[in-house]
């Protein structure tokens, strides 16, 4: 959605937008220990209500490193709160509200030290050369390219080749332990959630999906299947960011309201109205994988597990993940569609489990054809560029061939898997820096592909 000039704006937009600012700089801040100065123009004046403002935009910015919380109002609107809750990131509170509605946990890792492990386990990697077949000039000139345009604000570019990182680079301020803003590339961590619970047995992936709401009687929505959610094809009722404003029932889209509205976003989500029949559009919409993670939540909490710790347990520690900051609305739920923060080792090992078919360490751990379906074309979509819950390379977006998969995220965060060339490829960047981080990423993957050959 294109920013309206500030002053069309009206008090709900700016106490939305207020929100959303001061949960991004909070988390730039508390979670990716960025510098204010730096963080507030290349990713707070970027998020979708301020794009294009200055910061004249703010009436005030209040840091407060002792509570580890950020206040921030837009000109004649309310204060808006984000604070800092340890291992759930940063939240919004409701403008009303003193304090989130959930009591915050913990998460640990049961691995050790990460610089006393082999990678993809740990950090240590073997002295080793390249592969014979890799160029390294040209591998060299790849990394280059990515961090040669100072517009492109590109935070990290690592390159995985046949398991083996081959190329890593940092921008300033940046480290491979660095949780950067990943945006919607925590969908895909929703997709393998679920498909780690159907390779349990918990549900499968053609069934109804399990949200009670949906099973009244003559509901129709209770014909929409795990399969449509991951495929953003469930035929929801939820505004998108190219809709007519007039549509809009908060004054902002409801893709965007879920991240700065401060509410319950899988009820939000899963109490939609059913607009198209399942299977039949396919839509970029937030309330797909947000149904899922109502889904994910409610499996999860039958079992018997906590919530807030299970993914860290049953996947990010047995991929070699120490740490990945999954962020909640006030009420506990994870916003997996945007408030995630993860190293690019962490996304690395993520695309490397995708490149390896969903085994890792010769474990299983996604279920048979899981990744042919999220790599494959939505039958709903008019082009074939989204799968499920992963985006495709169907109308050659990248200079890379059409099979290529990839994890997307605002602001140019992409992790790229090309089967045919035993490729994992990770870039992320700060969100200002989206437009000449696509053509840049693009630059350096032209020179990528003719520094290594196609696996016979």
């Amino acid at each position: 959605m294109e920013s309206q000039p500030y002053h069309d704006l009206n008090s709900l937009e700016k106490s939305l937008w207020a929100a959303e600012a001061a949960k991004i700089l909070c988390s730039a801040i508390f979670v990716s220990h960025r510098d204010p100065k730096e963080a507030i123009p290349n990713s707070v004046l970027s998020c979708t209500g301020l794009r294009g403002q200055g910061m004249d935009v703010f009436t005030e910015i209040e840091i407060d490193k002792d509570s580890k919380e950020v206040k921030i109002s837009l000109q004649d609107g309310p204060i808006r709160t984000a604070r800092f809750y340890g291992d759930q990131g940063c939240i919004i509170l409701p403008l009303d509200a003193k304090d989130v509605f959930f009591q915050t946990v913990k998460v640990e890792t049961s691995l050790g030290d990460p610089s006393k492990q082999d990678w993809p386990m740990g950090d240590m990697q073997p002295e080793k050369t390249l592969p014979r077949e890799v160029e390294k000039g040209k591998l060299q000139g790849a990394v280059e390219a990515a961090f040669q345009d100072p517009e492109s604000k590109t935070a990290a570019f690592l390159v995985v080749y046949k398991g083996q990182i081959i190329a890593e680079c940092y921008g300033q301020g940046v480290d491979k332990d660095t949780q950067l803003e990943s945006w919607s590339m925590g969908k895909s961590i929703t997709a393998t959630l679920i498909g780690m619970l159907i390779n349990e047995g918990q549900f499968g992936l053609w069934d109804p999906a399990l949200i009670p709401e949906w099973k009244i009687r003559d509901d129709p929505r209770s014909d929409i299947r795990i399969a449509d959610l991951l495929r953003m094809s469930s035929g929801l009722k939820f505004s998108g960011m190219r809709d007519p404003p007039q549509t809009f029932d908060h004054d902002v889209p409801d893709h965007d309201y879920v991240y700065c509205g401060a509410v319950d976003v899988f009820q939000f989500s899963v109490n939609k109205p059913l607009e198209y029949p399942p299977n039949t559009i396919g839509r970029y919409r937030n309330c797909d994988p947000l149904s899922l993670g109502y889904i994910i939540k409610r499996t999860v909490t039958a079992m018997g597990e906590n919530y807030l710790t299970w993914p860290q347990k049953i996947l990010f520690d047995r991929i070699g993940i120490r740490k990945q900051v999954i962020e909640t609305d006030p009420y506990g739920n994870f916003i997996m569609t945007g408030f995630d923060y993860g190293t690019a080792r962490n996304w690395a090992r993520l695309g490397l489990l995708y490149l390896q078919d969903g085994i890792w360490m010769e474990e299983r751990i996604l279920p048979e054809d899981f990744v042919e379906f999220v790599s494959t074309p939505a039958p709903a979509w008019e082009e074939p560029v989204y799968g499920g819950l992963f985006r495709i390379n169907g109308t050659g977006r990248w200079n890379l061939p059409r099979e290529a998969f990839y994890m997307s995220g605002a602001g140019g965060q992409w992790t790229i898997v090309v089967p045919s060339y035993n490729l994992v490829i990770v870039r992320m960047g700060h969100r200002k820096g989206a437009i000449a981080g696509e053509k840049s990423l693009n630059r350096a993957i032209d020179k990528l592909m003719k520094a290594i050959p196609a696996e016979a």
